[in-house]
């Protein structure tokens, strides 16, 4: 398994990579690339908030509450019908931060294990799909920009850490006891897969929704009521 160091500076890399890619390639702003960036090494270290190491994820709680509300504020009011004033939103900055920093960390530590749903392939697309629904923008190819690199950063986690769990000695190839316990779709218990892909599926739900790919079907107030048959007509009235 990879340090937290190695997937800082991974994920770092990705993150300028990914910055200056699609800012001077695919014609975003710079500023756009410059936040896709810092999102693509920020999420290189998501899959490790499931660690029991204190400090490096004491630091990823904090850096994740600080950064989540002011991503998903503009949502929350919208969703919620709270009142738009400076008053109402640092009551809820402060309430999101204390939330995320205290209140999810004790419930991460408390039900999950490490290496268990957070490494996984629906947990990266857990992650890219919230940050699509709560980044504050119109624009859906804006959206799935920032999405993108937090996918990028976050599977290059898996990635970091399948390939530590390989050894070669010469010629010789040896698996460690965590090969494949990064890059896999299922895990070992029952109960927290089933809440991943319910959370999983939810969210694919509500992203097409968004995306208007799909789209709910609405009776249309024009359309002519359907007719009863003549000879069913005649039939009741006999």
């Amino acid at each position: 398994m990879a340090a937290f160091r190695e997937h800082v500076s991974v994920s770092g890399l990705l993150g300028l990579g990914y910055g200056l890619g699609t800012s001077l390639l695919l014609g975003f702003t710079p500023v756009q690339g410059a936040l896709a960036g810092w999102l693509t090494a920020v999420a290189g270290m998501l899959p490790d908030l499931d660690s029991n190491k204190g400090r490096p994820v004491r630091e990823l709680f904090g850096i994740l509450a600080a950064v989540a509300p002011l991503l998903i504020v503009g949502r929350v009011l919208a969703w919620t019908g709270m009142r738009n004033d400076t008053e109402t939103v640092m009551i809820l900055l402060v309430v999101m931060y204390l939330g995320i920093r205290y209140g999810l960390a004790w419930l991460v530590s408390t039900f999950s294990v490490h290496r268990g749903m957070f490494h996984s392939i629906p947990a990266m697309l857990i992650a890219a799909e919230i940050t699509y629904l709560g980044y504050p923008s119109e624009l859906t190819t804006v959206k799935l920009l920032m999405a993108g690199g937090v996918a990028v950063g976050f599977f290059s986690h898996l990635l970091l850490d399948e390939m530590y769990s390989v050894q070669l000695n010469g010629v010789r190839v040896r698996f460690k006891k965590s090969w494949g316990t990064a890059i896999k779709l299922v895990g070992e218990r029952m109960g927290p897969n089933v809440i991943t892909y319910a959370i999983l599926l939810t969210l694919t739900y509500a992203m097409l929704s968004d995306a208007g790919l799909i789209r709910p079907k609405t009776p249309d107030p024009t359309a002519p009521l359907p007719q009863a048959d003549a000879g069913q007509d005649m039939g009741v009235l006999r």
